[in-house]
């Protein structure tokens, strides 16, 4: 999402503000506009959300340079362990204990949560590192490597978590997170590989590049506020009814993106890195997969479960988090990372 889209980019905390709130508006005033989006689902997931992230994330996959791909995977080995480390041997364990901090007297709420944990993010991860001018290709190769781990490790991780320390059966189908995986990174990811392909082919890079990927770009953030509209409405009418219980669900969330993402920045800087490596670790780190964690909530426990509710409410967090941590990150890189931007983007003008 380059700084071409000018106003809408220039003023995008405001529009997501605004999106935030009309979508509480819509779930508040005509209720019946969540069994409208729920009308269609796959897997827990409605069907308007999962179109809207399909288009943020597709403008994101067809911008990243796949030829360098390569070249990051052997060179930026330290940054990917880091990443990786964090998202499957600090997150869980993070979430798990300010799950049991904050909601000990709420096990569904608990359970909710330890589902958000181990699951890290392969979408939405993408558009923070973008808005906050990380490296692309570092960020989708580490997405990349993160939906092969949650196919391997989500199904022991949630044995360990809920069975073996909370006492939870819980049985999920290995194949309901690898269908996950590839609906909502694998269509993205080969649709936009394909876009640049042929248009590498019939009208060359530098007309792509200077031409069609900024009528692409646009799409990304629409489908961002379309899906925070979506999400929002979803569950207007209980954010406005109930907001102790949000407020209760969303303390422990708080806390563990700041917390989560804080400790990878500085990491990051402290171990040498530049800004766009440091700052995607840091985003990929600390975000969550809340489409699998929707998915597996609704099917093992039920859509009007608490356990349902409690990873609902986890991107109605994150994304007020994650935007305004873009905002922190933009304006302490020149401080915290004094090497500069490295091979990321440029960022958004703010």
């Amino acid at each position: 999402m380059s700084s071409d889209l000018g106003v809408l980019d220039r003023y995008l905390t405001l529009w997501i503000g605004l999106a935030m709130a009309l979508g509480v508006g819509i779930g508040y005033v005509a209720p019946g506009a969540a069994d409208l989006l729920n009308a269609v689902t796959w897997n827990g997931t409605s069907l308007p959300i999962a179109v809207g992230l399909f288009a943020m994330i597709y403008p994101i996959m067809a911008a990243i340079d796949y030829d360098r791909v390569p070249r990051v995977t052997r060179t930026a080995r330290r940054e990917i362990a880091l990443t990786l480390a964090f998202n499957w041997l600090v997150a869980p364990f993070v979430m798990y204990g300010l799950a049991t901090t904050f909601l000990g007297g709420h096990p569904a709420f608990v359970t909710g949560l330890v589902i958000v944990g181990i699951a890290p993010c392969i979408a939405m991860v993408l558009v923070w590192n973008e808005l906050a001018a990380g490296n692309g290709e570092l960020c989708a190769v580490c997405v990349g490597v993160n939906s092969l781990l949650q196919i391997a490790l989500f199904v022991p991780y949630a044995f360990l978590f809920l069975t073996v320390l909370r006492g939870t059966a819980v049985d999920v189908s290995t194949g309901l997170i690898a269908q996950t995986v590839l609906v909502f990174l694998g269509g993205p990811l080969v649709l936009g590989y394909l876009t640049r392909r042929v248009a590498f082919r019939t009208v060359g890079r530098e007309a792509y590049e200077s031409r069609i990927l900024p009528r692409i770009s646009p799409l990304g953030l629409l489908g961002l506020l379309f899906t925070v509209v979506a999400m929002f409405a979803l569950k207007g009418e209980y954010i406005v009814t109930n907001p102790e219980t949000i407020a209760l669900i969303a303390a422990p969330l708080f806390v563990f993106f700041a917390g989560t993402w804080a400790l990878a920045y500085g990491a990051s800087a402290a171990l040498g890195f530049e800004y766009a490596e440091g700052v995607s670790v840091a985003f990929t780190a600390s975000s969550n997969n809340f489409e699998l964690a929707i998915a597996v909530a609704v099917a093992v426990f039920g859509v009007a479960s608490d356990v349902a509710l409690a990873t609902v409410v986890g991107p109605l967090i994150e994304v007020p988090v994650m935007l305004a941590l873009v905002r922190v990150a933009l304006a302490t890189k020149d401080r915290v990372f004094p090497a500069g931007l490295g091979t990321g983007g440029v960022a958004s003008s703010d």
